[in-house]
């Protein structure tokens, strides 16, 4: 292993912690800040499964922030990684928490947290792969521009949520930002 994918592996290692308490964090911030306008933009403000991809997305960018200076000239794939191992995560909450609720029709808390984890692990774990590579620099472009556009979605349906279940907070049956 060459001493840049060992310096690459520490920082996604951290990273998988900081996504876990970030992440968590965030789960609260909304109620903590009395509603805030500006903690809406990157806080879960409802039970809605929309609402927590932004756990894990704002806790990796709020992350990706910091890490990008140190790691930046080890790789040229740092925010294609990125924007697929966040990608991956949420399909794979999605599918734990869809799969498991089908069976036993209801939210069990304990199962969402492990899903958040293993999620985290998940996203820094593919992150780490696909840093090893090198891609095009279009390429990797993309996976930033990719990577702002879904923090505009997730914002975007704060506020103007669909009427479908994913949207829809499972404590008061509202969508959205009350």
């Amino acid at each position: 292993m060459y001493p840049h994918n060992k310096k690459i592996k520490r920082w996604e290692i951290a990273g998988i912690f900081w996504i876990i308490i970030v992440g968590s964090l965030l789960h609260f911030t909304y109620e903590w800040s009395n509603k805030s306008l500006i903690v809406v933009l990157f806080s879960s403000v409802n039970e809605s499964v929309w609402e927590h991809f932004k756990l894990g997305y704002w806790a990796l960018a709020f992350f990706m922030l910091i890490e990008y200076w140190f790691i930046k000239d080890y790789t040229n794939s740092f925010f294609l990684a990125k924007t697929i191992g966040i990608l991956a995560m949420n399909l794979f909450i999605v599918i734990v928490f869809y799969s498991y609720t089908a069976i036993v029709k209801e939210p069990i808390l304990i199962i969402d947290i492990v899903s958040f984890i293993a999620g985290a692990i998940l996203c820094q774990f593919i992150s780490l792969k696909i840093m090893k590579k090198s891609v095009s620099n279009i390429a990797n472009k993309i996976g930033l521009v990719v990577f702002i556009l879904i923090g505009a979605i997730l914002i975007l349906f704060t506020f103007y949520p669909l009427h479908l279940p994913i949207f829809k907070d499972s404590n008061t049956g509202k969508y959205g930002i009350e």
